[in-house]
């Protein structure tokens, strides 16, 4: 089955909190499930940086989720499209804390394509987004 992948960054509401955004990712962990979809939502305290995988129709059903969601706004697309493989095969939704440059440093990178390049030097944005995400894979921290 084809997968396909859509990573964006927001503005988080005012007023979130931890334990509203432990809520949310919980919520998101369930709903992700029944659709196929795995991911991982970064939070810096004032911006998200989400990437979704899964199915087609996974995807699209809970983008659309996404696109109502009363937690963030100011939503702005970084791309979307076909992926060779899942980046975070065993998280149904985690969020990690990243700090402001995190988030920079993975949304200029190269999304064309979702295409790999050397994980030493990270430029594409997946890689960029493996690379912050590594310690949290090493660390077993897999589920959230």
């Amino acid at each position: 089955m084809p997968i396909r992948a859509l990573a964006y960054t927001s503005q988080v509401a005012p007023g979130l909190g931890m334990d509203e955004l432990d809520h949310l990712a919980r919520d998101a962990a369930r709903f992700n499930l029944q659709a196929g979809v795995t991911g991982v939502l970064l939070f810096d305290g004032v911006r998200f940086l989400q990437y979704i995988e899964g199915p087609e129709d996974g995807v699209s059903v809970v983008y659309a989720r996404v696109l109502t969601a009363t937690s963030h706004f100011d939503l702005r697309e970084i791309a979307q499209g076909p992926v060779a493989g899942r980046c975070c095969p065993y998280w149904s939704m985690r969020w990690v804390p990243a700090d402001q440059s995190d988030i920079d440093f993975i949304s200029l990178g190269d999304w064309s394509g979702f295409r790999r390049g050397n994980a030493d030097a990270p430029s594409t944005g997946v890689d960029r987004l493996a690379n912050i995400l590594r310690p949290q894979i090493n660390a077993g921290s897999l589920s959230r």
